[in-house]
């Protein structure tokens, strides 16, 4: 058994767990949810191409759509649409172009980042969008990827404001971009967190942690 070394970093991961039942009657403050749209924002993406929206589901009527998109699928998780404080659909654009970049490239010239005669040196990067773009101009096996980057960033993130999270591969893509056909225009969505706080009754709180033995899975060379 490892012994985890003492630092803030290795306190929240040790700490943080999945949540699997949260108390509907505890919210998350303005104030830290500020500080996670913040750190989602900062999220880094491959060639900075920031392919992804956020989609929050926070009032009593957007909970109601998010729990009917369990209607065919993975009803073990929609409990947590109206349990949790809110929950967060991470959603990647379907067809990332280059005007999408161009976004990115000016948003850098007027940050101070690109210089106004490098614009179109800029665009060398988009290689990488080409090479994971299909016949069909589909770039979803990469955008979706780049939103997994974000998940992460978003879990440590809460972990750090002590906030619990529940990840949820266990969505419906396709009730998902129906029941918010109007959000999700242009992009899809199969990966969600839910944040909040868990109740008294959550089985996951209070079990030991247990992990790989970091010889297993961390090669030095």
């Amino acid at each position: 058994m490892n012994t985890p070394i003492s630092h803030p970093i290795i306190t929240d991961l040790m700490t943080r767990y999945t949540s699997k039942r949260y108390d509907p009657s505890k919210r998350v403050a303005q104030a830290d949810l500020e500080v996670l749209y913040e750190a989602l924002r900062l999220s880094p993406s491959s060639i900075n191409s920031q392919p992804w929206k956020f989609i929050v589901i926070e009032t009593d009527a957007a909970k109601q759509r998010l729990h009917d998109s369990f209607e065919k699928k993975f009803q073990f998780n929609q409990p947590h649409a109206k349990a949790a404080s809110h929950t967060i659909l991470f959603a990647h654009k379907t067809h990332y172009t280059r005007e999408d970049y161009a976004y990115v490239v000016d948003k850098g010239i007027e940050d101070g980042r690109t210089k106004p005669e490098d614009r179109e040196k800029a665009f060398g990067s988009f290689i990488f969008a080409e090479i994971n773009t299909d016949e069909n101009g589909n770039t979803e096996k990469w955008t979706k990827n780049q939103a997994y980057i974000a998940l992460g960033n978003a879990m440590h993130t809460l972990a750090r404001l002590g906030i619990d999270s529940t990840p949820m591969e266990g969505v419906d893509p396709e009730m998902l971009s129906e029941v918010f056909k109007e959000e999700l225009e242009g992009y899809a969505c199969h990966l969600a967190l839910c944040i909040g706080y868990h109740s008294d009754d959550d089985y996951n709180a209070d079990l030991a942690k247990t992990r790989l033995a970091l010889e297993d899975v961390v090669n030095v060379l």
